[in-house]
């Protein structure tokens, strides 16, 4: 008679590599929204690192600040440039426009950290609240950036006289009051590629904020999708950042 013998198989190891395990412990939407922004960073760093091609390709002003004029011979100082300011023609005021509108985005971003914090607390009229004022925020950003854009493209007063002796007022992507018109043309696709990016955060957030005053993340047991969001929305107000200091600052 043939003996049998038993053959014991050691049960599996729970790792990260058996399944059922979230890698560094963050869910999966949450890692492909890390994905996204990292593509997304990729993106913005290329046409900010063009840009910074671009105008090293062009001779800078070298004269006094107060005796510069627009000139298609140089690229443009960015304080004379952005001075305008809304319901005050006239006033030179250097940056204090968009300085204000990169001051609501940031504290827009604060909002949202507020909103993540009330999530985690499950306090449902908390993140209804901070989620508001994040909306209230993107769309005040929004609208700064319309004016801006309405003003740089009717341009000023005076306009800016072209060798041929043409004068020209304002800036589209052919010609430009301000200066070359490669100004131009990156001005307009890398803050309108921003502002973009800042309408969908908003039609996200209200999203969020809907699904939220619905009692959806209430009724999930948790509020993950809000650090979703919030991801891209401190992303977006990051990304502002680095556009402030290459456009209006160096």
């Amino acid at each position: 008679m043939a003996s049998t013998s038993t053959v014991t198989v050691p049960a599996p190891g729970k790792s990260a590599w058996d399944g059922g395990v979230s890698p560094m412990n963050a869910s999966y939407g949450k890692l492909m929204m890390w994905f996204f922004l990292l593509s997304d960073a990729f993106t913005f760093s290329a046409l900010l690192i063009t840009y910074g091609l671009v105008r090293s390709s062009h001779p800078e002003y070298s004269g006094a600040v107060e005796d510069f004029v627009f000139s298609q011979a140089y690229w443009p100082i960015p304080e004379k440039v952005f001075e305008a300011v809304p319901f005050f023609h006239g006033l030179n005021a250097p940056l204090v426009f968009v300085g204000l509108m990169t001051f609501i985005l940031i504290m827009s971003s604060v909002t949202m950290v507020l909103a993540v914090e009330a999530g985690h607390r499950m306090d449902k009229r908390a993140v209804e609240k901070w989620m508001l004022w994040t909306i209230i925020g993107g769309l005040t950003f929004l609208s700064c950036q319309a004016w801006e854009w309405s003003h740089f493209i009717h341009g000023t007063d005076g306009g800016s006289l072209l060798a041929d002796g043409t004068k020209i007022f304002g800036a589209n992507l052919s010609s430009n009051q301000y200066g070359p018109p490669d100004f131009a043309a990156f001005f307009f696709f890398i803050t309108g590629f921003h502002g973009f990016h800042v309408f969908s955060g908003v039609l996200l957030n209200f999203l969020i904020y809907y699904n939220t005053v619905t009692g959806v993340y209430e009724r999930r047991g948790h509020y993950e999708m809000v650090e979703k969001v919030g991801l891209y929305w401190h992303f977006v107000d990051l990304v502002w950042v680095f556009v402030f200091t290459f456009f209006y600052l160096v």
